[in-house]
């Protein structure tokens, strides 16, 4: 079995164990920034679907070195207007969607015939000025606006805690948005993903509910100090 076979296997593991007998569905999307088509490919044969990507221009390349992988592409990262369509053309999911004008673009430019594009919006439960996502109490009127656009799924929320290394601030950043969710859905607007956690504070995150974990370390080791690019 290769390093990456049996990092997917411990991480589902410990996965596994921390539900404790949770029949909660969870998805591994296995963050793959900067690592090469190779270990993309690595990980696929040892069973993982969902791949992560930050940067379009790389993630770009690296969707057509793997095209004969039915891998299920997600954008994790920040997404600037001038990039939407490439995201739109490529991707299966955006999680970090934080304004209209995004969310318009991704509906706009999301090529007929596909499926759509399935859309988490992102919420700052931070509360740090450095990271992107709309205030706690304002998701409502994006997911709102989301669930109108054509091409556009809207699925839920995502959100990253403070990097503190306290469990129970964690805990209490990603309650935050499971709130969000839960008025979310009571406004009548389907959501069914809570997309948080990662490789240092997944466990906070499936205790409050998470039911798509980003981790990337874990299982491909430390990032390469310079991101794969295509020849």
């Amino acid at each position: 079995m290769s390093p990456i076979a049996e990092n997917l296997q411990e991480v589902k593991a410990r996965i596994s164990e921390a539900l404790q007998g949770d029949s909660r569905a969870v998805t591994l999307v296995a963050v793959s920034k900067t690592h090469a088509p190779e270990m993309v490919r690595e990980a696929f044969a040892a069973g993982q679907r969902d791949f992560g990507e930050n940067y379009v221009q790389e993630a770009a390349a690296k969707i057509a070195a793997l095209a004969d992988l039915p891998a299920n592409w997600h954008f994790i990262g920040t997404l600037q207007g001038n990039k939407a369509r490439d995201v739109a053309e490529r991707f299966d999911w955006v999680h970090g969607v934080d304004r209209a004008k995004i969310a318009d673009l991704l509906s706009r430019h999301r090529p007929p015939g596909r499926r759509p594009l399935n859309v988490c919006v992102e919420v700052n439960i931070s509360e740090e000025a450095t990271k992107g996502g709309v205030r706690p109490g304002e998701a409502l009127a994006l997911a709102r606006h989301i669930a109108t656009l054509p091409g556009l799924r809207f699925r839920g929320l995502m959100g990253m805690a403070s990097p503190s290394g306290d469990e129970a601030k964690a805990r209490s950043e990603f309650a935050v948005l499971r709130r969000e969710l839960e008025a979310i859905r009571a406004a009548g607007i389907p959501g069914d993903t809570l997309s948080m956690g990662m490789s240092q504070d997944w466990r906070a995150a499936l205790a409050e509910g998470a039911t798509m974990l980003r981790i990337g370390t874990a299982i491909f080791g430390a990032r390469e100090a310079h991101a794969w690019s295509a020849a």
